[in-house]
């Protein structure tokens, strides 16, 4: 067996096991504090191990942490379904008595108690062992020599998440993701674009959208398309950023047969694709100066020209536009033209940054979820309640697009049926580890100093995100009544009109929150 992890392991020569025992049952209070089997509470463990000494030191770790745990040394020894369902968690080595082995050990758990998650060891680790045994349902896969840290890590995290899966589910649907062209989130701040949205949508203007990248602008212009009188025409969008600008030309006007090697056929370009509908010019902040001649004209004058043409084509459609970029910037360093940029914001929405609607998080984690189950066919895993933590305290430099894959990586990497903390890249469990150490939640929630009408906004924002925007339910964990609620809302809306607005006044736009 390998021994490059000294003393500390179990599954070493004989001589270290003895030191091995001693180590493994004479940890201190804050070891054991942190180790994540302080779930036990007189969980049941059933242990395969034929190696006598090995198993006598496993079974002394595992007991340690609270576990009762029964040993075995074959397969032919796994108790019937009925016996076998009061084990919340089996460990079995590969190699096993009797010429059995952990496969068959895992095959029968799975068929007499599938919910119970099983993890299998063995001195020969490599990916093929690793993939095999993922592949045949295993909750995962330890490698001798085995450190004692780690497996209690192993079990009790396999605990915790088989009793998250038993408990009692929540549904998650394609109608609680929402349509694909709607935007999810309840803060101020996304209310504010829902407000622009609603307002400039039933018109022709034309609309720049901002944001940094990965906020959901591409989102925010298919809602105002389907929100506007040309819903039921084409909506059509191109990244601007992504294409040269000699093939950028022809894909946005089109091209005469024979203007250029290789234009075999006249082509239509998007402008007249999108005909009575939208076209989407997203990274406008990225075309040449050449380009921005063209766009301005087709802004100014509704018609283009194809590559190669002599006659000029009308066209009816709106532009909506999106960049990264700070344009006013870009136009004080002469990279951006100042007509183009006037004539693109008749109407500017600016989508605000992930960090910026942390009330939103929870709230896009079950919209992310049910996309990504119901794309990958498989049922919505539940999500263990450290997880909203730590992605409520990241920083996101991506976004609402690094949280859905995150979420997708985690979906995939789930075991039991569970999402947990563990399933998060590190540097993302690393930055909430760094925040609570230092100062706590909130340390962390008081970093920018806020006064305590933005903290009660900010928990409240939290409440509803929680709860999926259900005022009475989230009435009923803040501890008021939901008329109150409906009152403090509509005290913000009067504050917006910047003039105080009389009892009856209120009472208005109260029943408007119903």
């Amino acid at each position: 067996m390998m021994t490059q992890h000294g003393t500390g392991c179990l599954g070493a020569p004989d001589g270290a096991a003895a030191q091995l025992l001693r180590k493994g049952t004479g940890m201190s209070d804050g070891d054991k504090a942190s180790s994540t089997a302080s779930t036990a509470g007189g969980a049941h463990i059933l242990l395969f191990e034929d190696d006598e000494n090995l198993a006598s030191l496993l079974a002394r770790v595992l007991r340690t942490e609270g576990y009762q745990v029964d040993v075995h040394d074959n397969a032919n020894e796994v108790p019937p379904a009925p016996r076998l369902a009061g084990y919340d968690v089996v460990l079995s080595d590969i190699h096993l008595a009797d010429d059995t082995n952990g496969h068959e050990v895992l095959r029968r758990v799975r068929e007499g108690a599938p919910a119970t998650p099983v993890i299998l060891m063995t001195a020969y680790a490599d990916i093929e062992g690793a993939m095999n045994a993922v592949g045949e349902g295993a909750y995962d896969y330890l490698a001798k020599p085995i450190e004692p840290t780690e497996l209690k890590r192993m079990v009790g995290e396999a605990i915790a998440r088989r009793k998250l899966a038993a408990s009692e589910p929540e549904v998650l649907t394609r109608k609680d993701a929402q349509a694909e062209a709607q935007i999810v989130g309840t803060t101020s701040a996304m209310l504010t674009v829902y407000k622009t949205v609603a307002h400039v949508a039933p018109t022709t203007a034309t609309v720049l959208i901002v944001g940094e990248s990965g906020t959901g602008k591409e989102l925010v212009a298919r809602a105002i398309h389907a929100k506007s009188p040309r819903a039921a025409r084409p909506f059509v969008a191109i990244n601007c950023g992504a294409l040269p600008e000699s093939i950028l030309e022809s894909e946005l006007f089109g091209h005469e047969r024979g203007s250029f090697t290789g234009a075999s056929a006249m082509k239509r370009g998007l402008f007249e694709e999108a005909k009575g509908g939208t076209l989407f010019l997203d990274e406008i902040g990225e075309i040449g100066p050449k380009m921005q001649v063209q766009l301005l004209r087709v802004l100014q004058e509704g018609e283009i020209r194809r590559v190669g043409a002599a006659e000029t084509v009308k066209v009816d459609v709106r532009v909506v536009a999106a960049t990264n970029r700070d344009l006013k910037d870009e136009v004080a360093a002469g990279r951006f033209r100042e007509d183009l940029f006037f004539r693109l914001q008749v109407v500017t929405v600016h989508v605000p940054a992930l960090r910026e609607r942390r009330g939103d998080v929870a709230l896009l984690i079950k919209h992310f979820i049910a996309r990504h189950a119901e794309r990958l066919g498989r049922p919505a895993p539940r999500v263990a309640p450290e997880v909203f933590d730590v992605l409520e305290a990241y920083a996101f430099p991506g976004n609402v697009r690094e949280l859905s894959h995150l979420l997708e990586r985690a979906m995939l990497l789930a075991r039991e049926g569970v999402i947990t903390a563990s399933d998060l890249p590190p540097e993302v469990t690393g930055a909430h580890a760094e925040q609570m150490a230092a100062g706590g939640a909130m340390g962390t929630l008081a970093d920018d100093w806020p006064t305590l009408q933005a903290l009660e906004r900010r928990y409240i924002d939290r409440v509803l995100s929680r709860t999926g925007g259900n005022k009475t339910r989230a009435a009923e964990v803040l501890g008021i009544d939901r008329r109150t609620l409906n009152r403090m809302f509509a005290r913000e809306r009067a504050a917006e009109t910047g003039k105080p607005l009389s009892d009856e006044e209120l009472d208005a736009l109260e029943r408007d929150e119903d």
